[in-house]
């Protein structure tokens, strides 16, 4: 039995609702990847030098990364002369087998895509992206997830800067029945901070997720802003934020990357957040931000819906590629 059909044996025994939504989520790039990849196999019957330049045109157009590319397919070149590959149509699994294996490089998913949670103390996560990329949403998601898992959540309202952030945070702080901690719009960002930070400690809860200005216009400024509101959690809590999440707007593509670039110079970014990916034919993006930044993707956005923010899993996102497009082998 090939690889990928291995994939599909144990994700469709295990079927639940989370491995349905990486399906339905991928749905627009696995139109455009696999279907192109699983025309490219049927149309070479040889895997030659023509079949690579093809493939790394489909895998670019996919936004994997040049770089990504480049590697995946000089992995893959190897990889057909190590097993003396002469049928295109072998070349479904070594794929799906390789893209894997480019994502985990060498680690495991679980630890890949775990929150840096403190057991019996408080937890800080900061998130960081700029202005319309899903942030205030997700940190809406992410504060339900939690607290479906029984931890109390607070949130602080570190947007001080853009109109109707603060608003748009309470809004979902209601909807999850979650408290916001917050000051007048214009106030000092890392001022908030310390706010929350002494909140958090006075009513003992688990989890303090902060939300943070996006302006990219003056990103000096910002950086300074970001460095500063770090500052002051580390201060108050040695060793937090425990987690610096990234949010990126999937849909934008290479612009995502970066943005991921500037912020991990400016703050150590722990993880990403991937927001609809449900939106976006090039999908390939996860694999570029993970090999070329080296930096995890913690949780993706498949949906709109409260329950459609999911932990990353390398796994069900190859299978949610390319199922039902590489049954035929």
């Amino acid at each position: 039995m090939g690889f990928f059909q291995k994939l599909k044996e144990k994700w469709t025994k295990q079927a639940d609702a989370v491995t349905e939504k990486f399906k339905e989520g991928l749905s627009k790039t696995r139109d455009s990847l696999a279907g192109k990849v699983n025309d490219l196999i049927a149309r070479y019957r040889k895997v030659d030098e023509e079949f690579f330049e093809e493939l790394e045109e489909i895998l670019i157009a996919a936004d994997v990364g040049v770089a990504t590319v480049m590697e995946l397919v000089d992995e893959l070149k190897m990889e057909v002369k190590r097993r003396n590959i002469q049928d295109s149509a072998q070349m479904r699994d070594v794929i799906a087998e390789k893209l894997i294996d480019i994502y985990r490089a060498g680690a495991d998913d679980n630890e890949l895509s775990a929150l840096n949670m403190q057991e019996g103390g408080l937890t800080v996560i900061l998130f960081v992206g700029v202005n319309g990329v899903g942030k205030t949403t997700t940190i809406g998601k992410l504060a339900h997830k939690l607290k479906s898992e029984g931890k109390s959540v607070l949130l602080a309202a570190g947007d001080t800067f853009r109109a109707g952030a603060i608003e748009q945070l309470e809004v979902w702080g209601e909807r999850v029945g979650v408290d916001v901690i917050k000051q007048a719009a214009g106030s000092d960002s890392a001022a908030v901070m310390y706010d929350a930070i002494q909140a958090a400690k006075a009513r003992s809860v688990d989890v303090l997720l902060c939300d943070t200005a996006g302006r990219l216009q003056n990103k000096v400024n910002l950086m300074k802003e970001l460095e500063k509101v770090k500052r002051v959690i580390s201060r108050e809590i040695p060793g937090a934020p425990h987690e610096v999440l990234l949010v990126l707007d999937a849909t934008t593509g290479q612009n995502a990357m970066s943005q991921a670039k500037l912020f991990k110079e400016a703050t150590d970014v722990t993880g990403i957040v991937l927001t609809k990916l449900d939106g976006t034919a090039k999908g390939g993006i996860v694999l570029a931000i993970r090999n070329e930044l080296a930096i995890p993707v913690k949780f993706v956005g498949l949906g709109e819906k409260m329950d459609d923010l999911q932990p990353f899993d390398a796994e069900k996102y190859v299978y949610g590629l390319f199922a039902g497009l590489f049954d035929e082998q």
